[in-house]
């Protein structure tokens, strides 16, 4: 006979989250704690627990002395390991996370607490490290305010900024000076950026200021038992300072002092499961929550970066005019004046034209690196008129044309179409009737064999793809690379060529503009500055209001003027917007039970175009199938309108509808 469980003598009620799939299940359940797990249970252990007939993982969030429940309560079954992994800050943190984005904590807390690994934990925990950084800090001074916000920071006191990064900015060091200001007075920073390559600029930069004891780089690419040390020592206290991508915004440090997000508009900051936040929002909504300071810093600037900056909230952290006017390159457009334009007629046309051959032919002969920006890796993947240049459409499926990667016994291959895959050997344009067809991107992997005829004996390097280069060996060579894989060159290159522009603004995307800039910005600050003799060539429009942007390098006027025409067209982030994706059905269901704030607008439905299709789980819908319609409210009612959606899955949940859905907030893509 199995003896009787006793409850443990004080605080016996365990609250418990259970790790479960339903919406309308995210909310604590009481479980009595057994005496002999009393000094185990403890708030932010893994615990498991028997819900429905069968086991399953939670968090203890809290212990009680009495419960609510008028029934009987169920025991806590195992404590799967003594050590607290969900600090009471990171579980606070996780129900706002989950409020903004209309979704559920256990989600949030898949991305905010890694699996366990038990070998780790048992490891030994070493001594945290003294803090004996005394850094530079004369750097900042080139920033209007910039003295007085390290010195914010050095006296206890918790400034916000949007930084703009200066070009050719060593600014992987000028984090590392802000998280040794913050860790001298005992406090802890989390840097967040969006790859692998600039993480390990950014810890490089750290270490060289604070040595390794103290700095923790969380990377998907370490391998579980080494991701789940550092993220140990950065629960325990032992690293100071956190670098890591979208993910490491939840690092459970004890005391955080700053956090930090660099290059705000990658997309690579977006969780792409749900409920699908934002790094820059979870910051934001971190440094809100803890009082700590908050830098969002970039070449460029995104319009909620903007809106931040204009509402008060954050400071603008940058250089003025003549500081950056000494450090940017010189920026030249497509025919930016008759002269030029007499000079080469064939500019418009040209995919490299005589100003790009020459800029290039300069900087080599200099001995400088010649950077050339690329939209896409590959050969030839769209195609387009080669008459009117407009989009080369499938005329089944109405989808993108472009040639197999192998040619066909002609040399070229057959035009078919990207999404049906069906050919299209006699296509006529729909626009002009014009039967001639021209590559519209021209990959990196082509654009670097025609580059090494044009230019015989130079060294020609390529990055993107399966190899993405952190950095280049000074001197005369040609680096391909595809937008975000840029290398360094240390002394800056000679020349950058950014080439295709159109094919990124011609994008149906309401960022098309603002990601255009920071692709081009984020090139042309590896550049040296104009009295070095760097030359950047936009192979676009000078005419286009950003390319004159970049030619003036005045990425705040640009965001201004951005975050203006999204007022006028009542889009994010001057107000907050859902998209719910999935069938007809699904979604009137859906929004016919959520109580919607009285201000609602409901745009759509519209079907989903599938280069935008994310996974939904578990049934996928056919591509025709799928719609989306657009939830819009003024910013006062966006908590209003998260909390009607999350209830309104809660109890869909609970009433076992079917057909897929998918619920995104201020969605990063709006076309």
């Amino acid at each position: 006979m199995t003896a009787a469980r006793e409850a443990a003598a004080t605080l016996p009620v365990a609250r418990v989250l259970p790790i479960l799939q339903v919406a309308h299940l995210d909310r604590e359940f009481d479980y009595l704690i057994p005496q002999e797990l009393d000094e185990q249970a403890r708030p932010g252990v893994r615990v498991r627990i028997r819900f429905s007939g069968r086991l399953v993982d939670g968090f203890l969030l809290d212990r009680i002395e009495t419960s609510e429940h008028p029934g009987k309560l169920g025991w806590l079954e195992r404590v799967v390991s003594g050590e607290p992994v969900l600090t009471a800050e990171v579980a606070e943190l996780v129900d706002a996370v989950a409020a903004r984005y209309a979704g559920t904590r256990a989600d949030v807390l898949r991305l905010a607490v890694p699996p366990r690994h038990a070998r780790v934990e048992a490891e030994p925990v070493p001594d945290p490290a003294d803090v004996t950084a005394d850094p530079d800090v004369s750097a900042w001074s080139a920033y209007r305010y910039g003295d007085s916000f390290v010195s914010a920071l050095g006296a206890g006191r918790s400034p916000r900024a949007v930084w703009q990064a200066l070009p050719g900015e060593e600014w992987p060091s000028r984090l590392a000076e802000l998280a040794a200001v913050v860790a001298r007075r005992g406090k802890s920073t989390v840097i967040v950026v969006p790859d692998q390559k600039d993480l390990d600029r950014v810890a490089t930069a750290c270490t060289v200021v604070l040595g390794d004891d103290l700095v923790a780089p969380l990377s998907a690419g370490l391998g579980p038992a080494m991701r789940y040390r550092r993220w140990l020592a950065a629960l325990r206290g032992t690293a100071k300072v956190v670098v890591g991508t979208r993910a490491s915004v939840f690092a459970p440090v004890p005391d955080l002092g700053l956090i930090v997000v660099w290059d705000d508009g990658d997309d690579l900051h977006a969780e792409p499961r749900a409920p699908y936040p934002h790094a820059r929002e979870v910051a934001l909504l971190r440094a809100h929550g803890t009082g700590a300071a908050a830098v969002i810093g970039s070449h460029s600037r995104t319009v909620e970066a903007q809106a931040l900056v204009d509402s008060g909230w954050a400071s603008d952290l940058v250089a003025d005019r003549p500081v950056v006017r000494s450090r940017a390159p010189h920026v030249v457009a497509l025919a930016d004046s008759d002269h030029a334009l007499a000079r080469d007629p064939g500019a418009r046309a040209a995919r490299l034209p005589g100003i790009a051959f020459s800029a290039a032919r300069d900087a080599l002969a200099a001995g400088n690196g010649v950077l050339v920006q690329v939209p896409r890796r590959g050969y030839v993947p769209s195609l387009a008129c080669g008459k009117c240049r407009a989009p080369a459409r499938c005329r089944r499926c109405n989808g993108p044309l472009s040639l197999p990667s192998a040619a066909g016994p002609d040399g070229a291959g057959t035009p078919s179409c990207r999404w049906c895959g069906v050919a299209d050997a006699t296509h006529r344009c729909n626009v002009c009737g014009s039967r001639q067809l021209r590559a519209v991107v021209v990959g990196a992997g082509r654009t670097a064999e025609e580059l090494g005829r044009a230019f015989p004996g130079v060294p020609v390097r390529t990055s993107g793809g399966g190899e993405v280069l952190r950095d280049v060996t000074p001197g005369a060579a040609l680096v391909v690379s595809t937008v975000g894989a840029e290398p360094v060159m240390a002394g800056g290159y000679g020349a950058a060529l950014l080439l295709d522009g159109w094919a990124l603004l011609g994008r149906a995307d309401l960022r098309a503009e603002e990601e255009t800039l920071r692709r081009w910005m984020t090139a042309g600050a590896l550049v040296r500055p104009a009295a070095d003799g760097g030359r950047v060539v936009v192979v676009a429009d000078s005419g286009i209001p950003v390319v004159q942007a970049l030619v003036r390098w005045d990425p705040v006027g640009a965001a201004q003027a951005q975050l203006a025409q999204r007022a006028e067209v009542r889009f994010p982030p001057t107000v907050h917007m859902a998209a719910v994706d999935g069938t007809r059905a699904a979604i009137d269901a859906l929004l016919s039970a959520a109580a919607l704030p009285a201000d609602v607008e409901l745009l759509g439905p519209v079907p989903l175009p599938p280069g935008e299709r994310l996974p939904f789980g578990g049934e996928d819908p056919e591509p025709d199938e799928v719609e989306r319609m657009l939830v819009r409210v003024p910013r006062e009612s966006g908590a209003a309108l998260s909390r009607s959606l999350r209830e309104a899955q809660a109890g869909r949940a609970a009433r076992k509808d079917t057909g897929p859905l998918r619920v995104q907030i201020d969605p990063l893509r709006i076309g």
